[in-house]
């Protein structure tokens, strides 16, 4: 009795799946759309060199080398304290708009460290990629909880892209292209 049963079972198991009975060899239909083709994705590349980018063409040596993808990238690591957008306030840090030739520890409405309220100088590239090196070495007794940007071409990139991103105009005192920093 369970032969039987077992062979029912079996022919519905082939109906279900498609089997017909109908010899397969006969080509479809010509109404029949045909299977979409996938196309295999392409190998990864290695990157090739950054060219400098239209982005910072503007700005002052060496910062208008950098890579502009790469700032936006390392800014990601200060998004969460700043921001750069015009008027729209501080969080646990000081909004950056404006940054570049204003004197440190001066945006109102932002209570600062003392460390930074009596620091004496003018924010440029060239303190502000020292700060970002490593804050607390740079202004000891800031409150400032971040361990810096250790690599030279990502604090390049990112204070080209703070210059763009918080109204930059050039300021008289700017450091010289030399002593700036280099990637």
């Amino acid at each position: 009795m369970l032969k039987p049963v077992a062979a029912i079972a079996a022919l519905a198991m082939i109906a279900a799946c498609g089997g017909s009975g109908a010899d397969e060899s006969t080509p479809p239909a010509a109404t029949a759309t045909p299977a979409a083709t996938v196309t295999p994705a392409p190998a990864p590349v290695a990157a090739a060199p950054v060219e400098p980018g239209v982005e910072f063409a503007s700005l002052p040596a060496p910062y208008n080398t950098a890579d502009y993808a790469r700032g936006k990238r390392t800014f990601k690591l200060c998004q969460s304290c700043h921001l750069t957008a015009e008027g729209s306030g501080n969080l646990v840090g000081p909004n950056l708009h404006g940054l570049f030739g204003r004197e440190v520890g001066s945006l109102e409405g932002f209570a600062y460290s003392d460390a930074l309220e009596d620091a004496d100088f003018i924010w440029e590239p060239h303190h502000l990629d020292e700060w970002l090196t490593n804050p607390r070495a740079y202004l000891p007794g800031n409150r400032m909880s971040f361990a810096g940007v250790r690599k030279p071409e990502d604090r390049l990139g990112l204070i080209a892209y703070l210059m763009l991103e918080t109204g930059y105009t050039p300021v008289s005192g700017d450091a010289p292209a030399g002593d700036a920093p280099q990637p």
